[in-house]
């Protein structure tokens, strides 16, 4: 079942919980850069991919990271036998190809690096690439969206104020039960009583984020775990494997996991 309808050409598998579509779709005809603020896993970036295939434009994704520097997103020149060649960034594809530029965990970028999608995000649309001295209108179609988790931004990095107000934000979470439940059995290919088994076991293990889990189980855990039982994996090893294992090292908050999880599935 998983992938199923992304083999056949249709779109990737993405519930809605709220309005996002709409305003999503809104944004993108109306030239407004869009930020994606929810949890690990919640499914931001499945949200992306989907929209990208409603929408019908290419998708280019740039996962952020502290080292990621102006060259790396705008391009730079490559020595060759033959001379200097200049090739482009992801951003820069973007903004040539009207491509949705997906920056992903965009607060792990430098604030340095993260200013140069300023005058894309504004009524001027363009990129300066100082090094070919361009100056790049976007084309028809381009959109930028970024991403990042709250919790995690709040206790490391965050973005500057005018940086922020250049988005139109949306707010993820977590599915409701019924539909996360849902979203496993089809990613997994599980029937729907483990599924929510799974699911069930999630809610239980988020509450100890209270107790010291850094970060919860995510529904892309949930799913990781459901691939592994629908594989013939036990189910309490498979938690133990795929959600417990990942989430900590600490021997307590691994002990009460693996409670959880035995208690889940007896």
């Amino acid at each position: 079942m998983n992938g199923e309808a992304e083999a056949n050409g249709g779109p990737p598998f993405y519930m809605a919980s709220g309005a996002e579509v709409e305003i999503f779709t809104q944004c993108h005809q109306r030239h407004l850069a869009v930020m994606l603020k929810g949890p690990t896993g919640c499914g931001k970036t499945r949200f992306v991919e989907h929209m990208a295939w409603r929408l019908g434009r290419p998708l280019i994704t740039v996962s952020c990271h502290d080292d990621l520097t102006a060259s790396d997103l705008i391009g730079r020149f490559h020595i060759r036998h033959d001379g200097t060649q200049w090739q482009d960034g992801p951003l820069t594809r973007a903004v040539r190809e009207g491509a949705i530029c997906y920056l992903d965990e965009v607060v792990e970028a430098r604030q340095d690096t993260v200013v140069l999608v300023h005058p894309l995000t504004d009524y001027r649309r363009v990129l300066p690439v100082d090094k070919t001295g361009e100056l790049i209108e976007a084309a028809p179609g381009f959109q930028l969206v970024v991403s990042y988790n709250p919790g995690y931004q709040r206790m490391l990095k965050d973005l500057k104020p005018s940086t922020r107000q250049r988005f139109v934000a949306l707010d993820f979470s977590f599915p409701s039960p019924e539909q996360e439940a849902r979203v496993v059995a089809h990613e997994s290919g599980i029937d729907a009583g483990m599924a929510h088994g799974l699911v069930a076991l999630g809610g239980r293990l988020r509450m100890l984020q209270d107790q010291g889990l850094a970060e919860v189980p995510s529904t892309r855990l949930l799913v990781h775990a459901g691939r592994l039982m629908a594989g013939g994996i036990e189910a309490r090893q498979a938690c133990h494997t795929a959600i417990v294992a990942p989430l900590s090292d600490d021997p307590t908050l691994v002990s009460a996991m693996r409670d959880l999880v035995d208690a889940t599935f007896v």
